[in-house]
C-alpha cells in the first residue's frame, strides 16, 4: 500500500499515544519509517502544547524530530490571524499555553483573564482544561459585540488511557450555542495544516499518506488536501464508523505499526 508514497503525515493523539501512554514501540516504528525511506511530519489538532513541549513529549517516548516536522493547530491559527490582523492586537483566548504562546510569537497579546474587559481583535477557542463559566461568558460577550470568532479545532473528545473525555469541540459548542455564531475553524478538517506539512515535506499530495484516528478531522483534512488517507483504530473511530463514512478512507488499519508491515 506504500507504493508511490514518499511521506507520511501523522496525527499524534490516538495514533502515536493516548495521553501519556505510547501506542506500540514508537522508537521501533519510527526506525521502520526511516528504513522505508519515508519522510514524516506530525500534524496535530492539539493546541495545548508549545513547540518545545511537543519536542519534549516526543523525546520522552524516545523520539527525536526537528521543529519543521511538527505542525499544530495553534501555529496554524496564529499564522492565519497574523495575515488578517498584521498589526497584532489583543486576542481573547479560551485555551492553554500552546495557543497563547503561538499568538504571542506572532505579535498578539493573549488575553486570558475574564475580568479584563479590553476589546480584542478576535476571540480564539481551543482545548482548555482550566475553562470556567467566566471565561465562556467573556468570550460570548466579545463575540456578541462583533469580535471575529476563531477555533483551533473541533475535536469533540480527547483520548486518554481511561477513555474519551471532553475535547476542544465540547468547549467550542458551548460558545457557539451562546453566541449563535459559527467559528472559523483553522485546524483539521480544514486542509491548512496539511498544506503546511506538504510544503515542509516537499512532497505532492498524491505522494503523501495522511494517518489519523478521526474520520471527521484527520481523514477529512487529508482528503480535502488531495492526499491518500489511512484510518487507524487505535484512537477514536471504530471500524463500523469507517464502513459508514463517505467518502471512505483509502485504508483502515488497527494501528500505525500495521500500516508499515503491509
Amino acid at each position: 500500500m506504500l507504493t508511490n508514497i514518499k511521506a507520511l503525515i501523522l496525527d499524534m493523539d490516538g495514533v502515536l499515544w493516548r495521553d501519556t501512554t505510547p501506542i506500540g514501540d514508537l522508537p521501533a516504528i519510527f526506525a521502520r519509517i526511516q528504513a522505508l525511506g519515508l519522510k514524516v511530519a506530525l500534524a496535530s489538532n492539539n493546541a495545548t502544547r508549545t513547540m518545545d513541549e511537543h519536542l519534549e513529549k516526543l523525546s520522552g517516548f524516545g523520539l527525536t524530530l526537528e521543529p519543521w516536522q511538527i505542525i499544530s493547530s495553534a501555529a496554524a491559527a496564529a499564522n492565519v490571524l497574523s495575515k488578517r490582523f498584521p498589526d497584532g492586537g489583543g486576542v481573547f483566548v479560551v485555551g492553554e499555553n500552546g495557543i497563547q504562546r503561538a499568538l504571542g510569537e506572532r505579535g498578539f497579546t493573549p488575553i486570558i483573564d475574564p475580568a479584563d474587559e479590553t476589546t480584542p481583535v478576535a476571540v480564539v477557542s481551543s482545548f482548555d482544561r482550566g475553562v470556567t463559566y467566566q471565561k465562556l461568558s467573556r468570550a460570548t460577550l466579545h463575540i456578541r459585540a462583533g469580535a471575529p470568532f476563531y477555533a483551533t479545532n473541533p475535536d469533540k473528545t480527547f483520548p486518554t488511557p481511561e477513555g474519551l473525555v471532553p475535547g476542544a469541540g465540547a468547549i467550542l459548542a458551548s460558545i457557539e450555542t451562546a453566541t449563535d455564531v459559527k467559528p472559523i475553524i483553522i485546524g483539521k478538517p480544514q486542509p491548512a495544516m496539511m498544506y503546511m506539512a506538504l510544503e515542509n515535506l516537499g512532497t505532492l499530495p498524491e505522494e503523501t499518506l495522511v494517518v489519523g484516528d478521526r474520520l471527521e478531522t484527520d481523514i477529512a483534512a487529508g482528503q480535502a488536501a488531495g492526499c491518500k488517507t489511512a484510518l487507524v483504530l487505535s484512537g477514536v473511530a471504530t471500524r463500523k464508523q469507517a464502513e459508514n463514512w463517505e467518502p471512505a478512507p483509502d485504508f483502515v488499519f488497527d494501528d500505525l505499526s500495521s500500516i508499515l508491515d503491509e
